[in-house]
């Protein structure tokens, strides 16, 4: 009798559960072979997802008591502040803690979080989810740029599609980077995507602060990004000390003032670059002097040039420059 040497894949869906979490995973899983998958929900029943399309499961989660080899939990939207059931938690904290792996999709990771499977980890989440996920698990040392975070035995990604990519490292880890290669060439996607989630990030740039003073100086910031935004100007504009100053982007911000000042000139000119125009306008009107001087910038806060941000995400050729 041949021996099954499949890896039990886990993946955990339940009422909201965003149907790519799961479909790209699968996806990956099943082209890649060598994996026995089930998904599984709280009471066994199928589910609904965000999108409204029913999702049939093979298990209830208190039925799961065999050897787990991965859990992998699908994202849920967080919309008006939405927690995940309690039996949702406590099933997967008791199935996670005695699996050999546990890896999250998306807002997934604020289910890992809540099960205590994060705590002193370091993990990542859709970038919108980002900010939520550290203010509520200070335990946990969020990555906001990362697609994929391992730590461990614990696995996060960023939103959505990040799932594949996650199950992709999953593969490799498993099976080889030519197994990965091959289901990546099949899918049109790449093994290992270049660029972070702040290429994708277009509303995270500014943080909440009760803080009046800091929050003057984020809205001029933003209001004018080519204005003169040195530590000393936002200092004296804000009658304060710079070290003063420096301390409040510290506490309410978690960077520094000039990291701040660059994040929201490069959001700006992402703006700028999908409604198209030339480069050189564009890093003088969002105050970084030059194009080469926005293209370091770029490089920096999101991992990628203009010009390949425009490709990707723009409407419009870029004008003859090359990034």
């Amino acid at each position: 009798m041949a021996v099954d040497n499949r890896r039990d894949v886990v993946l955990v869906v339940y009422d909201g559960t965003v149907v790519l979490d799961v479909a790209g995973p699968l996806q990956v899983l099943n082209g890649a072979g060598g994996y026995r998958t089930q998904l599984a929900s709280p009471d066994g029943r199928s589910v609904h997802t965000d999108v409204g399309v029913r999702m049939d499961v093979d298990v209830a989660l208190p039925d799961v008591d065999g050897p787990v080899d991965t859990l992998l939990v699908a994202g849920y939207p967080t919309a008006a502040g939405s927690r995940p059931p309690a039996i949702l938690v406590e099933q997967v904290r008791r199935i996670g803690r005695r699996a050999r792996r546990v890896a999250s999709v998306c807002t997934g990771a604020l289910v890992l979080a809540e099960a205590g499977l994060l705590a002193g980890r370091r993990a990542t989440t859709h970038w919108a989810t980002c900010d939520d996920l550290a203010a509520r698990f200070p335990g946990v040392s969020v990555q906001p740029d990362a697609i994929c975070v391992r730590d461990g035995p614990v696995l996060t990604s960023a939103g959505v599609t990040a799932g594949i990519d996650l199950a992709l490292a999953l593969v490799t880890e498993d099976l080889g980077v030519d197994r990965a290669r091959t289901v990546a060439k099949y899918l049109v996607v790449f093994l290992q995507r270049p660029g972070g989630q702040a290429q994708f990030d277009m509303a995270g740039v500014r943080p909440a602060t009760r803080d009046p003073v800091l929050r003057r100086v984020l809205d001029a910031v933003a209001a004018r990004p080519s204005d003169e935004h040195s530590l000393a100007a936002m200092a004296a504009r804000a009658a304060v000390s710079e070290r003063h100053l420096t301390r409040l982007f510290r506490r309410e911000t978690g960077t520094t003032p000039a990291r701040y000042v660059e994040q929201v000139r490069v959001h700006t000119a992402q703006t700028l670059l999908d409604a198209g125009g030339g480069l050189t306008s564009i890093a003088r009107t969002c105050g970084f002097g030059s194009a080469e001087t926005m293209r370091r910038a770029f490089l920096r806060v999101a991992g990628v040039t203009p010009a390949t941000y425009r490709r990707r995400f723009g409407t419009h050729e870029l004008p003859g420059t090359a990034g």
